[in-house]
């Protein structure tokens, strides 16, 4: 395909959440992992992208620079997610798909903003209408407002941070109707019905948040296991052999295999017993693992497969009127079955990712991929760009409120909400309002 050296642009979609995914002029260098380890946990494990040419997992765009539309190569279903190359010969781009993908031409009307980057917005909105339409979306539920405990408290919180917290909001004013408790409250990663130490009861806390005219969500990470957990000793082969989600939590990880019917039962019961302590907001996180390839008790179900599976049976165990919100999820393949997402890294205390891989936490690829994924909003799901961090700790915490004001379709804080000074608490109050739920458009 023949491009205009200056004008082109190629916009790589990551595999998943936390995996970088903008655009780039044909003479920039695409990010990539930093190390084996971001590889894994961050990006598709299962492929490495070339340094050298561009890359999209399921959805590769190309801008020509030309006028005559832009070229979307695209996976034909949410179910094949093929890995999409092209690369720079001269003054053409080869494209290659690993699997079938499909070719559209999308018009784009004409030049855009940003150097010519709003031409790739608009034509990825359009082409997500037909998508999602495929993937069968349904009418996409306005989104509450939350808080969450993880930007402040981490693992080390209490229910004794639930519940000041809970008085807060009302002593602040602060319109939050869910109050979501974080990774933290369990024993260990995998045994999400036995609680850590720090917390003495989830139905009381629970009847707390619910008497107090909330709603209770709960944080689950529930294709993961820890090497330490009581369902990976106890039920080894309840996990998907050859997969090898690395490290977290300073212990070996191992993923589920969905397929086997011990691990199917077990998720089922984890969930419906949530449901029915009065949990109806749940957030799971690091779910890329469901869909990892490996060995499987049913052989003939891929790892995308097994993934959406896995999805199903936890939308099947925590009811239809619960609120699903994915993270750490393989985007494509999710859609039509979450009703808000996860489209970045999370968000920071600081700006810079510490390691320099721009699928680790920091406010620059929260912000990236919050921009880049806008076109999601509203066709796929609720954008959740991740949290409000507004406490005097956090840096260019003014930068951060535009993105969550301007794109942020669901609006979560995540401070202490007693520790908030003057700007912090106006600020939290002013964003903590009803979220998108109309299609952004540029």
């Amino acid at each position: 395909m023949a491009v205009h050296p200056g004008q082109a642009r190629v916009y790589e979609h990551g595999w998943q959440s936390w995996s970088p995914t903008l655009a780039y002029r044909l003479t920039d260098r695409p990010y990539r992992p930093v190390s084996e380890q971001r590889r894994i946990g961050n990006y598709r494990p299962e492929r490495r992208a070339p340094a050298d040419a561009f890359w999209g997992e399921g959805l590769l765009a190309l801008d020509p620079g030309t006028g005559e539309g832009v070229h979307v190569f695209s996976a034909p279903s949410t179910g094949v997610v093929p890995s999409i190359l092209a690369a720079l010969d001269g003054d053409r781009i080869v494209v290659r798909a690993e699997d079938a993908a499909v070719h559209t031409v999308v018009d784009a009307d004409g030049a855009g903003e940003e150097d010519g980057f709003g031409v790739l917005d608009r034509a990825l909105a359009r082409w997500a209408d037909g998508f999602a339409v495929e993937a069968g979306v349904g009418t996409l539920r306005p989104p509450p407002t939350a808080w969450c405990s993880w930007y402040h408290y981490f693992e080390d919180v209490t229910q004794g941070d639930i519940e000041e917290n809970l008085l807060a909001m009302d002593e602040l004013d602060l319109a939050v109707d869910v109050v979501q408790i974080d990774d933290g409250y369990q024993a260990e990663l995998g045994d999400w019905l036995t609680l850590s130490d720090r917390f003495a009861s989830l139905p009381d806390i629970v009847g707390r948040i619910r008497d107090a005219g909330r709603r209770a969500g709960i944080w689950v990470a529930p294709f993961l296991m820890g090497e330490r957990s009581a369902v990976l000793r106890d039920h080894p082969d309840w996990a998907i052999g050859g997969a090898d989600p690395g490290t977290g939590w300073d212990q070996r990880l191992a993923a589920l295999d969905v397929t086997h019917p011990g691990a199917e039962a077990y998720l089922r019961e984890v969930f419906g017993t949530l449901r029915d302590i009065g949990f109806d907001y749940f957030k799971i996180d690091f779910i890329y693992a469901g869909a990892m390839d490996g060995r499987r008790t049913d052989p003939s179900v891929t790892g995308v497969d097994a993934y959406r599976a896995g999805l199903r049976v936890i939308r099947e165990a925590i009811g239809p009127d619960s609120y699903l919100l994915g993270c750490g999820a393989p985007i494509l393949p999710s859609v039509g079955l979450v009703d808000a997402m996860r489209i970045g890294p999370d968000i920071g205390h600081h700006f810079q990712p510490l390691d320099g891989d721009l699928s680790q936490p920091s406010q620059r690829a929260a912000a990236q991929n919050t921009r880049w994924r806008a076109w999601q909003q509203g066709r796929f799901w609720i954008n959740d760009s991740d949290c409000l961090v507004a406490g005097p700790h956090v840096e260019r915490r003014e930068d951060w409120a535009e993105v969550v004001d301007r794109y942020g379709g669901l609006r979560t804080s995540s401070d202490r909400l007693r520790g908030l000074d003057e700007w912090g608490l106006e600020t939290t109050r002013r964003l903590l309002r009803p979220g998108l739920v109309a299609p952004f458009v540029r």
